[in-house]
């Protein structure tokens, strides 16, 4: 998954995803933790991308 190509409702979907598989588990799965850690974080990433692009044109456009 690239997070160029990744929405961010796609993003917030991946994290809100695994944060709930996470809190749901009795036991830890460490076999496919790294695997949820890498997915989140190029879902966080992406998502923050988008966050940091809205926030900078809205910046910029109420500043003229």
């Amino acid at each position: 998954m690239n997070k160029e190509h990744l929405s961010f409702k796609d993003g917030y979907e991946i994290l809100k995803k695994n944060a709930e598989l996470l809190e749901s588990q009795q036991e830890p799965d460490i076999d496919n933790l790294m695997k949820l850690v890498e997915e989140s974080m190029q879902a966080y990433k992406a998502c923050k991308a988008r966050v940091d692009a809205v926030q900078t044109a809205l910046a910029n456009t109420f500043k003229k």
